[in-house]
């Protein structure tokens, strides 16, 4: 880890702390929740020693980045406002495009990006989260709550205030062991008062690929941090849904490959592979070139299966 260089970069009116490695065309890392710059740790040393410049930010509102207090400064627009200012500040002279990797909420992100920067983006990347073309005909925590219900995670989320008190009480390991090494293959809920849906007491056996020392790393960032920058953007997902309205029905035009493991919560969402193997996705994404089904693997597959990620990246944006 001492190859990996740290610097922080003022963008777009913060300051983002961001985490690089290596020489050589550029490669941008989005992390999720509850996750940050570290989460790419092993793609960052991995894709370093293949030729590549790894850069990895902590994204607003997380870890050492700064964290904007008004709930509606964590849009789609702000964070990409933010990925195209560090594009900017890290990119060689001359280098327009970067490569560009997303997980979870950075996959998302980094679908925005190519929406609406694609002049910016070689090619994407992108991990469990799928680009969904948007409905508009209903707002998303719409259809969450028709779909799943009020304890459904995301609808929890949405109050201010309130599930941020209820990790307080269950203490930040308890929630970062809970979130890392979910591996259920359906929703996540936060039944008011009860957590994860068992009791907080219940100890969690870390598996092999997350070690005690890297709970430790999450722990100490989200303890100084809070869990509020991240959650905010979950609670700006109808403001996102209302200020993407222009680009309804917009393809995304660049280069992509899409990763999801089998047991990834995301993957098994109502409709989710039927969109991805039957036609939708490719549709609304037509420079799909390759959809990626890792078995016996969950949600957090860039840290769970490092060497097959890096080898996916490797082999993907080798070729441009």
């Amino acid at each position: 880890m001492e190859t990996i260089k740290h610097r922080t970069v003022k963008v777009n009116g913060v300051n983002l702390h961001v985490a690089e490695s290596g020489e050589g065309p550029l490669i941008l890392f989005i992390h999720g929740f509850p996750e940050l710059w570290y989460t790419w740790r092993h793609q960052i040393l991995g894709l370093s020693t293949l030729g590549f410049r790894a850069v990895a930010p902590d994204l607003r509102g997380y870890g050492d980045s700064e964290a904007p207090a008004p709930t509606n400064a964590y849009t789609a627009l702000h964070v990409v406002g933010d990925l195209v200012g560090l594009l900017d500040a890290v990119a060689a002279e001359g280098e327009e495009k970067a490569f560009v990797v997303g997980h979870d909420w950075g996959a998302l992100m980094a679908w925005y990006l190519c929406l609406l920067r694609p002049d910016r983006v070689k090619a994407l990347v992108n991990l469990s989260v799928p680009w969904l073309p948007r409905n508009p005909e209903r707002k998303p925590l719409d259809g969450y709550r028709a779909a799943y219900g009020d304890d459904y995670y995301i609808c929890r989320f949405q109050e201010p205030g309130e599930i941020e008190a209820e990790f307080a009480e269950m203490r930040t390991r308890r929630v970062l062991e809970g979130m890392l090494t979910y591996r259920i293959p359906g929703p996540l809920f936060f039944p008011k008062g009860k957590g994860f849906g068992h009791p907080v007491e219940d100890p969690v056996v870390l598996p092999s690929w997350l070690t005690p020392e890297d709970v430790d790393y999450y722990v100490d960032k989200f303890e100084k941090k809070g869990f509020t920058g991240g959650i905010n953007y979950y609670r700006n997902f109808n403001r996102n849904w209302e200020l993407m309205a222009p680009w309804d029905e917009a393809e995304v035009k660049v280069p992509v490959k899409f990763i999801v493991g089998e047991l990834d919560l995301v993957y098994h969402m109502p409709g989710i592979k039927d969109f991805i193997h039957k036609g939708g996705f490719k549709k609304t994404v037509p420079l799909l070139e390759e959809v990626v089904v890792m078995e016996g693997v969950a949600h957090f597959l860039n840290q769970e299966r490092p060497h097959d990620i890096n080898q996916h990246i490797h082999d993907f944006f080798s070729k441009f």
